[in-house]
Parts: C-alpha cells; structure tokens; sequence
C-alpha cells in the first residue's frame, strides 16, 4: 500500500510546494498525497532572485495567502528586507516585496512538507506518467518503481528537457548542478499536447567582501515594514541593498563577448522575457542608453554571497568579470558563480481548463513554468490552484476557479488559457481591468471566505476578516451621515492647501479632497472627545489593536477617493459577469457556424471556451465574431 496515493505532486519548486499543501488539507485526512523530487534538500530552492513579491506578483502572494497558502508565511519567516513598492503612485499599484534569506526560505519550506500530515515525500526521478484510455493511473519513477494515483499535478519548472548555456558551454539540467527531465514532456507530447520552448536567465554572484560599499548607493527597506501573512505578527529589516550602474565601458566589454553569446549565434532557440532582458539584450535593444540600474542584493545572513540584480546575463564567464570590473564599486568583483541561461519544454496553456486539468488527459494538471509563466509568485498561485483541484475532482465537490474580476490569479489564468504565449508570462498591475478593487491591501476581504470554505483558513481568522469588514462599513456610514462645519474644517484644509468651504459638508465629500486624510476628518468630526463618538458605534473597540484600527482607516479612505472609479468598474464586472453566464457547449461545432471569420473559427475550435465572456477574451476574436456567435447561440 506504501505506493498507492491519490494525487501525487512532481517537482519540488514553488508550484509543488503549494500544490502538494493545498491537495493535502483539502484531502483532510481522506487523500494520501505524494510529493515527488529528485532531490528532496532542493525543495524550496529561490534558483534566481531569493525575493519574493514587486510589482503586481506582490497582490499573487497577498491572494494566495487570504485563500490559505504557504508562500507569504515562508517570506516572512525567511525575509530580510521588506519594501511596499509604488508608494508615490495610487494604492491599486502598491505591491510588497522581500528580499529572503536563500537558505533560510527552502529550509522552511521543507519543515512545513515534512510535518504536514497526509503528504508523503519521495525522493526520486518521475519519467513516465502511467495513462489509461486517456486518464492519469499514476507516475514511473527512475528506479523502475510505480507509484498508483487518480490524479497528477505535473509542475516541471525549467526541468524539461533543460538545457544551461554560459557562453559556448552547454549542459543539460534545469539548474546548477541538477540534472533535466528528459523522458516526461516527449511522453506528454504523444497523446497531441503541443510543446514550446522558452528561456530565463540568471545573474551571476559576487563575493561580498570584494565589494567598494563606499561607491555605492544604500537602499533601505521600510521603516515600518508590513509582512505578506495574515498570520505573521510583525517582520523586520535585517539587510540593506545596494545599487550602482553600469556604463559604457561596461557595454563595450560586453559586446566583446557577443559572439560567443548562446542567444546571439543561435543556440538558444526559446523565447526570453521581454520584461527582464539579459544585459546584453538590454545592450543591444537599447544602443541608445549608456547606462543600466544594477541592485546588489545579500543572498543570506550567514552567505558572503551578493545577487547582481539587472545583470542576468549567459555571455562567457570571463566576459562578465570583465564587465562587472567595470561597474563603480565591483573594480575587484570576485566571482562565486556566472550567470547563466536555462532553455526548457513548456505546454501551451490553451491546452488548459480553468482548473488547470489538461483536456487532453483526464486527471492531469499543470502549474508553473510548464504552462510558460515566469517567476516564484506565479508558479506558487498556480500550483494552489492546482492542488485544490485534483483534490475536489477525487473527492466529488466540483471546482475552484477565480475569475479575472475577483483575483490577480483569476486574471493570470484566463490569460494563460485565453492568450498566445509567445514568451514566458509575467502579471502585471496593468494585466487587470479592474486592479482599483484588485488591491494587495484587501485581499482578505475579497477571498478569504474561499480559503475558508475549501478548509484551509480557520474559522477565527475569518471572523476577524468578517468583523474588520464591519468596521470598514460602519466607518463608510459614518463619513457619509457626519457633517461638518465651514468653522470646524476650515482650518485643517488651509494646512493641507486645500479651498476652505463655506458650505456645511460631510466627512464623506471632504475626504474625496486629494490633500485631505481621512483619519483627520474622523477626529474633527469627533469634537472635543477625540475619536469618542465614532468609536461609540464599534463593538469591542478596545480590544482592536492599532494596526488594525489602521487598516481600517485606510480601506475606508481609499474607497472613498475612488469611489467614482470604483461604481464604473462595478458596474463593467456586472456586464461581465453576465456574459460570463452564457455558456457555450462543449461539443459545439464551430464549422458549421458559417458567419464567423475563419480565424475565429479555428481559434474557438482550438480554446474551446467555456463561456460568451471567455470567448470574447481570446485575441483574434472580434466584436463581430462575438455577436454572430450570440446569435447562433440563442
């Protein structure tokens, strides 16, 4: 019976990890789940930046954590540095972000598998998954051994069929000093799934006693740092990072290496991010620019090694000392390890239901870099979703799904299934239509309920989230019925360079004033007594604590100055959410459904949505393919 489970989970990364969890706890004692790795003191491992979160992959991490998983607690046990990005901008763009310690993160990450119960880890080589009439039966290791399961959670990160390039040296394996899967994506693609290949890259590491600190420009975290977890406390700042440029002395040792560049002579046939070029794409799409920001970033408390953010770079080792040589401050840069570059097997997401099951083979789910995502964040959302998924189908209790109007990951999905990917996927901030109500900050109030009733956030966190979203209103309501004087506000709105007003005004149309704060109104609003008469109308105020009160004042605040904003992108979800009703059969027969273009035709054939929204989604499809499509449909 030791080799018979009920989902078992290939690859260790952040997708596994997450996966495997989540599959685990929904199972609640029912599933017996496997975790699979060929190494299993690799689980965890932060193989490029040890950061966790930045830009819109900070709100991946926020959801993730309000829908029960593990990546935010791991970051903030394992962070050394914590910045909330984008302050100077508006609040749907604040994203948090860590800089982790590279040990400490897998360490803890293999702690929480090792006691989470119903989760098995098995240290071995997956390279077949056994398939009966079109439906997963259970996965072949290296060894010969088979291991029976009802379903697969495949998350092969760069692991496919990898290949590393330094200059003219190629290795295969999908990281430093670990060995590829060759077998499974060949496999994968005799039953009709339709393969790609893709490309990342990876900075080299410097000694940090070889580093000029005195040349270079100090980048703190926050004063106050704020952690990603619900159930984390308090984090702090143990590091500081380090940033310089380089400079056209810089570029012209660079590209004395570009013809011994595996990207530039050809060897490397994957598509790269477009987003995070390497230097010597950056060199060369930008001839114009004489100079790069680079960020050094400490891997570890207890490592002297330095991440060289902004310098991801597969030129020839040699090339690249030369070059860091010539950066203000790394004049005697000692090298630990050289960038280098990863190309490796994908599977084209189209090939993908929501849940993230293949339609090819009943039972199998991709996440990760498999379905061409790049990054930790996106990797560890999918493999959640992964999770609770093969974990519902085995157990009968359908599916869990987020749409693009509820989550980031909902966006990232739907783009995956909808969209070609022609280079490795990133999420940005500008990926969501409605990111004014997709904000970090309230990532609780929008999913927690899920987390909850898929089992994995307890009943006293959510009842928290439920209270402060009481308060929140209460607080809304407040601002909305309180009125205040020409004589009591005016003053406060000369200090802040705001019109003073001669008319009586609520707390409400006040604080839609862009000089104006909230927190100040409430306590003009309040007289003499403070905050007295607003906290009269909270229950067990307190016994709230301050940051809480804080959070409080700020959800309120930002709902109300975009409240505008905020009532049109209501009102687009409920279009939206209309369209996403009408369902389209499975088994409809596009062909015969002569009004549509070709095009539209063959795509809609080959996505197969699920829905008129969905449908409307997929680039190519016009408004007119949709129309005609919602005549043929009634």
């Amino acid at each position: 019976m030791n080799n018979i489970f009920d989902i078992i989970v290939i690859g260790g990364g952040h997708a596994g990890i997450e996966a495997s969890v989540a599959a685990a706890r929904v199972g609640a004692g029912v599933l017996k789940v496997a975790l699979v790795s060929m190494d299993l003191s690799s689980i965890g491992r932060l193989s490029c930046n040890p950061a966790i979160g930045g830009t819109a992959k900070g709100h991946l991490v926020k959801e993730l954590d309000a829908l029960g998983g593990v990546m935010g607690m791991i970051a903030d046990k394992s962070g050394l540095q914590f910045k909330m990005l984008n302050r100077s901008k508006g609040p749907a763009v604040w994203s948090p972000r860590s800089q982790n310690d590279k040990d400490l993160y897998p360490r803890y990450a293999q702690e929480l598998l090792q006691t989470t119960e119903h989760l098995t880890l098995v240290d071995g080589a997956a390279v077949e998954i056994l398939v009966n009439h079109d439906t997963v039966r259970g996965v072949k290791l290296d060894d010969g051994s088979e291991l029976k399961c009802r379903a697969v959670v495949l998350c092969g990160g760069t692991f496919l069929n990898g290949k590393m390039f330094t200059g003219l040296n190629c290795t295969a394996g999908g990281r430093v000093g670990e060995q590829a899967a060759t077998d499974i994506s060949d496999m994968l693609a005799s039953y009709g799934l339709e393969k790609g290949r893709l490309k990342t890259g990876t900075p080299p590491r410097i000694a940090a006693e070889s580093v000029d600190w005195s040349k270079t420009e100090p980048h703190a975290g926050d004063e106050h740092p704020q952690p990603f977890s619900h159930r984390t406390t308090s984090v702090e700042n143990k590091i500081v990072c380090s940033g310089t440029h380089t400079n056209e002395r810089t570029h012209a040792v660079l590209r004395e290496g570009f013809d011994r560049s595996p990207m530039f002579t050809g060897r490397i046939q994957g598509s790269g991010p477009r987003y995070c070029p390497s230097i010597e794409d950056k060199i060369d799409r930008f001839a114009q620019r004489d100079s790069h920001h680079i960020v050094l970033e400490p891997e570890g408390l207890n490592t002297n090694s330095i991440y060289v953010n902004g310098f991801s770079t597969s030129l020839p080792d040699d090339i690249q000392l030369r070059g860091l040589h010539t950066i203000s401050g790394l004049e005697n840069a000692q090298l630990l390890r050289a960038g280098y570059a990863v190309e490796y097997d994908f599977f084209f997401p189209f090939q993908l239901r929501f849940t993230l099951e293949t339609k090819a083979i009943a039972g199998l789910f991709f996440a990760g870099q498999i379905n061409g995502t790049s990054g930790y964040e996106e990797a560890a959302t999918q493999g959640f979703v992964a999770g609770v998924n093969a974990a519902l189908k085995i157990k009968g209790e359908g599916e869990f799904t987020l749409k693009r109007s509820e989550a980031y990951i909902g966006v990232m999905i739907d783009d995956l299934v909808n969209k070609s990917t022609e280079e490795p996927y990133r999420i940005f901030t500008s990926s969501a239509e409605y990111r004014l109500l997709l904000r970090q900050d309230n990532a609780d109030r929008r999913l927690m309920r899920h987390g909850f009733q898929l089992g994995l956030i307890d009943k006293a966190a959510c009842e928290q989230m439920l209270e402060r979203e009481e308060r929140i209103q209460y607080t809304l309501d407040y601002a909305k019925t309180t009125k205040l004087r020409p004589a009591e506000v005016n003053g406060y709105l000369e200090s802040v360079g705001e019109p003073t007003t001669s008319e009586v005004a609520t707390i409400d149309l006040l604080a839609r004033r862009g000089g104006t704060t909230l927190e100040a109104l409430l306590e003009i609003g309040s007289g003499e007594s403070g905050m007295k008469n607003w906290e009269l109308g909270m229950t067990n105020w307190k016994e709230y604590s301050s940051s809480s009160f804080a959070k409080i004042v700020e959800q309120a605040e930002i709902e109300i100055k975009y409240s505008g904003y905020i009532d049109r992108q209501m009102k687009e979800i409920s279009v939206f959410a209309a369209n996403e009703e009408k369902k389209i059969p499975e088994t409809l027969d596009y062909a015969t459904v002569k009004s549509l273009s070709t095009e539209a035709r063959q795509k809609l054939a080959r996505i197969r949505p699920a829905s008129l929204g969905q449908a409307s989604r997929i680039a190519g499809i016009s408004a007119a393919d949709i129309s005609v499509l919602t005549v043929y449909l009634r």
